[in-house]
């Protein structure tokens, strides 16, 4: 009797390890699209009910700094040059403004000078790998290979050795791409603040992009970005202005603030 009782309890055993680990393996590979209730009158983002935000904190990504604080963070993603990332980086040096520029491998080849330039004008290099891939659907060693290209083409081009920010191509994650690329060494940067701007054939001109972004502003934002958009470079001025008259302050993402959970 007692060796019958040790045999099921074996095998009880093993049926819930199997459960265990199944249940594991489906919580890596559940995707995520990052989004939200947009923030407004000064109050924070709903990023703080979303279900993936429990994912986020235990692998270290970013997505809002000190919320206590007034502080802006800028960050633009660079897929490809559509003629405004020069107008943007010239408002951005008028102003004393650092950003953070998510770039991929077609803009890299490119535009090799305006990535100098954003190097040498102080502002953050930060990856959105090479392909633009969904990284959900590659495997751990394409993903590298993605992310090392593009740091290496940077360092080839500015000298920069290192890359420490990293922004999934169109926020798409899960849990397994969160532990691949901080075992790369990365930090995921997502974002509290973005609008419908990417989309080159809607553009609704400059008062539209000021209102869309001055609306969302709330203390500890990271501020999303698109360069393709005519709006945002004619906008980007003001945005800041109006944060600024606000009592906000930019930083970089350097300085943000470790924050406890």
């Amino acid at each position: 009797m007692f060796k019958f009782q040790s045999v099921m309890l074996t095998v009880l055993l093993f049926f819930i390890a199997i459960f265990s680990a199944q249940t594991a393996l489906a919580s890596d590979a559940k995707t995520y699209h990052f989004g939200f209730k947009k923030a407004k009158n000064g109050e924070l983002a709903s990023i703080d009910q979303e279900g993936f935000k429990p994912i986020l904190q235990k692998h270290k990504a970013i997505f809002m700094g000190d919320t206590s604080n007034k502080e802006l963070y800028l960050t633009f993603d660079n897929g490809y040059e559509n003629g405004y990332t020069a107008k943007i980086l010239d408002v951005l040096k008028e102003k004393g403004i650092p950003a953070a520029f998510f770039i991929t491998g077609h803009y890299i080849q490119d535009q090799p000078e305006l990535v100098k330039r954003m190097v040498n004008e102080g502002h953050l290099i930060g990856n959105h790998s090479w392909n633009h891939p969904d990284m959900t659907r590659i495997s751990k060693e394409k993903m590298q290979q993605e992310l090392d290209q593009v740091k290496t083409a940077v360092t080839k081009i500015t000298g920069q050795q290192s890359m420490v920010y990293l922004r999934p191509p169109r926020g798409v994650f899960n849990e397994q791409v969160l532990t691949n690329c901080l075992e790369f060494g990365y930090t995921n940067v997502f974002w509290s603040i973005a609008y419908k701007d990417w989309d080159v054939n809607s553009q609704k001109g400059a008062q539209y992009a000021r209102q869309q972004v001055v609306s969302q502003l709330h203390p500890g934002a990271v501020i999303l970005l698109h360069t393709v958009s005519k709006d945002n470079a004619d906008s980007i001025a003001s945005i800041i202005d109006d944060a600024r008259g606000q009592g906000y302050v930019f930083k970089s993402l350097d300085e943000m603030l470790v924050k406890t959970y």
